[in-house]
């Protein structure tokens, strides 16, 4: 690597839309660790129990589905506010309602009105899936492949500053303002959340202060190809599809053809007194209509960024969904119950803002920092699979954590070298995305893939609690880490898969 490539680099730094997504990082990473993270803190504070606490993280489903409503972001700008472009226009829009959902999950005490509270969560995560379809559509249109990897670092700095200040910095200000793991007071925690809405206030000015990406004209061909109404067809279709085809099967699954086929009873009995039968034929004609000529017609603005891709990649779209789908799922399902663990081992909130977020947050930027060297140096496959292998293995510390008690030391290096191979794995991941996605269907795209790197590890997430209380923490964190397995094998396959394209390529420049 020459001289001049890393002069290149540096100077990729200099430009505003660094310090734009620096600040736009900030206002990302505060509501996603509020409703997830640290109100899981907040829950189990509260008296909560770990069930519903495991439950309550299926909240992060929304980021798992933000490619449902994504190609609005596309293709239509916001009234009165449109006037700021279509980027900034969800921006705004998005991050005041983000602000407007933390200010009253502050208001909301769990102990007594604990649906309220998860209600707004819900609220929160939605915009903030919203601000992050957004932003991440500026930054890879704002500048050109080059640069992208600068403003991935430089959004990946903010994001975990950000991350720190909700997650360690909201234990210390609980814990500051009153309420304590032996006291519990509702007025520490809406304190700290009421802190935290005013926060988003940085990324709102920074978001008024930047410019509107210059879109090329092949890319506002495909935004203008769709009428705002077609847009809001094809959420509501793709909305009743996705709910229609889960709740058919579990409906049929529900259904007594036992006794059809025992002879006990008849098909007309089905009909007449199967209550679950009768809902999954309605769930079963919901589906058809969504996959017929007319649902498909309605399904396509969602259908076309969708087949650009399948053509583009072929029969290897299936491999790197699957490799997208399952990349963070070892460290993302385990660290539904970090906290939780922590706390229940023995740790005060001072030693777990201390040394798993303010050390944690140190080592995760070097881990990027390193990765984003490796990845010039080695290219994106050899450091996504490194990540990979690192992810799962270190769950392993965590077993031999929970043998131990409340070891400080332990926990120090546990968390030291969980949190370095989450920024190398980060940064590989986001240059691997990037490399995937479309600019002329940017949001979209980025959001559909980044949408399903959460939505399996969110859906196992969710029975975390269950099955710590099943088996215990130690066989949980082995369990973890065995879900990085499957990851691996992927990552070799298309590996490998891209290695046999490159001598092809070379073998047909040659001849």
């Amino acid at each position: 690597m020459s001289d001049n490539s890393w002069r290149t680099a540096l100077q990729a730094y200099s430009n505003p839309a660094a310090l734009a997504l620096l600040l736009l990082g900030f206002a990302a990473g505060l509501p996603y660790m509020l409703v997830f993270s640290t109100l899981s803190v907040w829950l189990r504070e509260a008296g909560v129990a770990r069930e519903t606490i495991g439950y309550a993280s299926l909240i992060g489903l929304a980021y798992a589905f933000k490619w449902v409503w994504s190609p609005l972001l596309d293709q239509w700008r916001l009234p009165l506010l449109g006037r700021l472009g279509r980027r900034r226009s969800w921006l705004v829009f998005s991050q005041v309602l983000v602000a407007i959902g933390l200010a009253g999950m502050a208001l909301s005490n769990p102990q007594s009105h604990l649906a309220v509270l998860i209600a707004l969560a819900v609220l929160v995560a939605f915009a903030s899936a919203t601000q992050d379809i957004a932003v991440d559509a500026y930054r890879l249109e704002i500048v050109d492949n080059s640069r992208q990897a600068a403003l991935a670092a430089s959004y990946m700095a903010g994001y975990r500053v950000a991350a720190l200040l909700a997650t360690a910095g909201a234990l210390y200000f609980a814990e500051w303002f009153g309420s304590t793991g032996v006291q519990y007071r509702h007025a520490a925690w809406a304190s700290t959340y009421l802190l935290f809405a005013l926060l988003m206030l940085p990324g709102l000015l920074t978001t008024l202060w930047m410019k509107e990406p210059q879109v090329a004209l092949q890319a506002e061909d495909a935004v203008n190809r769709y009428k705002l109404s077609h847009q809001l067809i094809s959420v509501v279709v793709l909305m009743v599809l996705l709910v229609s085809v889960p709740a058919m099967m579990t409906q049929f699954y529900q259904t007594d053809f036992q006794s059809l086929v025992s002879g006990q009873s008849g098909l007309d009995d089905l009909f007449y007194s199967d209550r679950a039968f009768l809902r999954a034929l309605l769930y079963t004609i919901l589906t058809l209509f969504c996959l017929s000529t007319i649902g498909r017609k309605g399904l396509a603005p969602v259908l076309t960024p969708v087949s650009d891709f399948v053509v583009r990649y072929r029969w290897q779209a299936l491999l790197l969904l699957g490799l997208v789908a399952t990349y963070r799922m070892s460290d993302t399902v385990m660290g539904v119950m970090a906290n939780v663990f922590y706390i229940d081992q023995g740790f005060s909130k001072d030693q777990i803002a201390g040394v798993s977020k303010v050390f944690g947050l140190i080592m995760t930027l070097l881990g990027a920092g390193i990765g984003g060297l490796l990845i010039v140096r080695f290219g994106i496959m050899p450091i996504l699979l490194i990540g990979g292998v690192t992810s799962a293995a270190t769950n392993l510390m965590f077993v031999m954590l929970a043998g131990m008690g409340a070891d400080l030391n332990m926990l120090i290096v546990t968390i030291s070298c969980d949190n370095f191979s989450a920024g190398l794995a980060t940064a590989a991941f986001v240059a691997y995305l990037s490399s995937l996605t479309n600019l002329r269907f940017s949001a979209t795209q980025y959001a559909l893939l980044s949408s399903i790197m959460l939505l399996l590890p969110r859906l196992i997430g969710g029975y975390s609690g269950v099955l710590v209380d099943k088996f215990g923490y130690e066989q949980f964190f082995l369990i973890t880490a065995l879900l990085g397995v499957p990851t691996l094998i992927l990552i070799v396959w298309q590996w490998r898969n891209d290695r046999r394209k490159a001598r092809f390529a070379e073998i047909d420049s040659e001849s």
